[in-house]
């Protein structure tokens, strides 16, 4: 892969990229133990993390997180490492951007918490992983539509989606925001087909 655009950044740096891409970690960790500079940005602004992110390179992910690397710094498409991880349900590298400093009122280009593509993708643990953190339930993006409504919306209502819906119902998610078009998670749910959504949204109180 041609790296490109790292502007001031130094050859070891574009290393670091190189032997992220290859899953090199013996040059990582030497790289690493050189002390380049973790956070320099490729010609997508991704970050050597953003980059293991991507490819779910869990062990090259831990060395980074672990020397210091931002779990927070974004690229140019508003992902990083914490959100890309939340929305891909790669839940490995996800714990250990909470445990190192993520940031989780961070919103990527939707506006949107790394708990709404979970919701929407049926990632469970991985909603499980961001509602323990204390993600924000009732977070709005720009379409205007909290983790639930995405959940409902764009899921599918099947097995994984039904158990997202009953974490957030556990988590106190407020079940009767409405869309921008004034339509309610419960009304969606019932419109799609969405049986067992819906019933077990009306259980919990939702109109």
């Amino acid at each position: 892969m041609c790296m490109t655009g790292f502007g001031s950044a130094n050859a070891q740096a574009k290393r670091l990229h190189d032997a992220v891409e290859r899953n090199d970690l013996a040059a990582l960790r030497a790289l690493i133990a050189d002390q380049v500079s973790l956070n320099e940005r490729d010609g997508q602004g991704r970050t050597p993390l953003l980059l293991a992110t991507q490819n779910n390179r869990v062990e090259a992910a831990r060395l980074l997180i672990e020397a210091g690397a931002d779990v927070n710094a974004k690229d140019a498409v508003s992902d990083s490492a914490y959100l890309l991880a939340g929305a891909r349900g790669y839940n490995e590298i996800l714990q250990l951007t909470l445990t190192h400093g993520a940031d989780l009122k961070s919103v990527n280009r939707y506006g949107g918490t790394a708990l709404i593509p979970a919701c929407e993708r049926g990632h469970v643990q991985t909603v499980r992983l961001l509602i323990a953190a204390g993600v924000d339930v009732n977070q709005i993006n720009r379409l205007g539509w909290t983790c639930l409504l995405e959940a409902v919306i764009l899921g599918d209502g099947g097995a994984r989606h039904l158990a997202i819906v009953g974490q957030l119902i556990a988590a106190k998610a407020d079940l009767n925001l409405a869309d921008a078009q004034g339509v309610t998670a419960l009304q969606h749910a019932r419109q799609k087909g969405q049986s067992a959504v819906a019933t077990l949204l009306q259980e919990a109180g939702a109109r």
